[in-house]
């Protein structure tokens, strides 16, 4: 492998945003270091593209605080240098705060919070040194507002969002795009791993998980700080933004039910 093409690195690509995320980026000529815990989910995605585009499969599990160092230097040893990080894997857990197992909480903290602040803190000081590429944050609407009955993961979906906004401004004047990208409701296997069969806002139709993928990756080329897909979805953060605090709690945790 040669670093002579652009590189995307999608974390959490076995499946949903992240698979759709790593197709659009193939689209484009970007080659690919797909990672995720499901080795057989990766080598089909990845044999799917590589028609297309040179594509690395590294299988890592974020859970594990040391993944983030041992993947950036398996792709170092490869001689990939990289233009672009998505930062997709994640997963939630529904229900009440002192009713979800500590080791399950510690766990998505890892992995939503703690693996993409290590991955960005890794990738960042070579983009900006050659001004160029940026980090894609997958995040949610969720992060603008209180989740009752899913605090902890509302919570992590803050933080990346606050951390993407802030890296934004301070890569901007090096050539470097961060972008958060907030979905709502989407069609993914999430709703499994979260236990939100039941969840209100999952009853309406939610979006494609490859309309999410394609406006993530039109708003980071753009330059985007954020990008909120979904006109539906717009109006949720607005009405968030606006509305007093106590009733965006009350609101999510009806959403919740």
């Amino acid at each position: 492998m040669t670093a002579a093409r652009d590189w995307t690195l999608v974390t959490g690509a076995s499946s949903g945003i992240g698979a759709d995320l790593a197709r659009a980026f193939a689209a484009r000529g970007h080659a690919l270091v797909l990672t995720a815990r499901r080795a057989d989910r990766l080598d089909a995605l990845a044999e799917t593209l590589r028609p297309q585009v040179p594509v690395a499969v590294m299988p890592a599990d974020l859970a594990d605080p040391a993944a983030p160092g041992h993947l950036l230097a398996a792709i170092a040893e490869r001689g990939i240098a990289l233009h672009t990080l998505v930062n997709n894997a994640g997963f939630g857990l529904r229900g009440r705060f002192v009713a979800q197992p500590s080791a399950e909480i510690a766990e998505m903290v890892m992995v939503n919070v703690a693996a993409p602040t290590a991955l960005a803190r890794l990738v960042l000081p070579d983009l900006v040194a050659r001004g160029r590429g940026g980090i894609l944050n997958v995040a949610s609407v969720v992060g603008y507002l209180p989740g009752p009955n899913m605090a902890a993961y509302y919570a992590t979906k803050a933080y990346l969002l606050s951390l993407s906004e802030a890296l934004y401004e301070e890569a901007r004047p090096h050539g470097v795009t961060v972008t958060a990208l907030c979905p709502g409701a989407t069609a993914t296997e999430f709703s499994r791993r979260a236990d939100r069969h039941g969840a209100k806002r999952f009853k309406d139709t939610p979006m494609s998980a490859e309309a999410v993928a394609r406006a993530g990756l039109a708003g980071y080329l753009r330059g985007d700080a954020v990008v909120v897909p979904g006109a539906a979805n717009g109006l949720a953060v607005l009405a968030a933004r606006l509305a007093p605090r106590w009733l965006s709690r009350k609101a999510a945790s009806r959403l919740q039910d």
